[in-house]
């Protein structure tokens, strides 16, 4: 394996962890701040904003064997494909893999329904609707260079520095009650593990990527409050809660997402579900300097 990686944040960033450095080709960031602590890990940084070809990228996805795509779409499309696609589509010679970084967003709101790689896409918020259009057209770019695209479709996203008791120590844990609702999880971990285990059998498709336990979000800070000792936020009323727009609209979704898909591959899940991973990040509810993979 010789990896690119467009867009090393926290889900990229902890799969590449897990490689040799000398796999890493080299992996993007939208600040040269950033690229200097992408550097101080032993990694190839470089600067890439999405609106020009960053200096020194050509170079390096000339020799990629696989590359990883975990930068966000936009209303003009996916940047990668806007500032690469004819190098992507002519220039790659040892091109054998794509792994591509969407979301559940893509299947909109099912009333709580269970939703699998098959469920016809209905997305509801903008940026899912991009995710669709990109995930189009790095199908269509795939299929074009005839090596396996795998599709990974993750739902909310913890880990170490991200979860519910940053949300307890910092004041921020809310407990809202909508009758019916449910969400998926994934540990950064297992977004890792399953991009492992795809990119090195070589798995082209759809996945999900998603724990076995859809569940209220008031079950986790509940959880976690228990695990730590730590009083519990008041119980909200949806209806009555000061939410942003973004945090709004994913309430407004509300499905199970199965990953049978991903299981049958293969993959076996480190935790399958927050109540197997809560235990092992308590410590960050006492530590504020606590991990943020990036």
């Amino acid at each position: 394996m010789r990896l690119f990686v467009f867009g090393c944040g926290y889900s990229a960033g902890a799969f590449v962890t897990r490689l040799a450095p000398d796999l890493v080709l080299g992996v993007t960031t939208r600040s040269p701040e950033k690229a200097a602590s992408l550097a101080a890990r032993g990694l190839k940084p470089f600067v890439f904003d999405g609106e020009r070809p960053g200096e020194g990228i050509d170079a390096a996805l000339e020799r990629a064997t696989h590359l990883l795509v975990s930068a966000a779409p936009g209303e003009a499309g996916d940047p990668v494909l806007r500032q690469y696609r004819d190098r992507l589509l002519h220039a790659m010679p040892a091109l054998a893999w794509i792994g591509y970084l969407s979301t559940v967003g893509v299947y909109g709101d099912h009333g709580g329904a269970w939703v699998d790689e098959e469920t016809p896409l209905r997305p509801v918020s903008q940026r899912s609707v991009e995710r669709v259009a990109a995930e189009a057209d790095w199908s269509q770019l795939a299929a074009a260079r005839n090596v396996p695209l795998a599709i990974l479709r993750l739902s909310g996203i913890y880990g170490p520095g991200r979860n519910a008791f940053v949300n307890l120590r910092e004041g921020r844990a809310k407990r809202l009650a909508k009758p019916g609702q449910v969400f998926n999880r994934i540990h950064v971990e297992d977004i890792a593990g399953a991009l492992a285990h795809l990119a090195g059998e070589g798995l082209g498709g759809v996945f999900n990527v998603t724990d076995d336990e859809p569940a209220p979000p008031q079950d986790v800070v509940e959880l976690a409050a228990r695990l730590v000792g730590a009083p519990l936020p008041p119980l909200v009323n949806y209806d009555e809660a000061s939410l942003s727009p973004m945090q709004r609209s994913f309430y407004g979704e509300n499905k199970r997402v199965s990953n049978a898909k991903i299981r049958a591959s293969g993959y076996t899940f480190i935790y399958p579900s927050y109540r197997d991973a809560l235990p092992s990040l308590t410590g960050d509810y006492r530590n504020s300097s606590s991990p943020n993979i990036s």
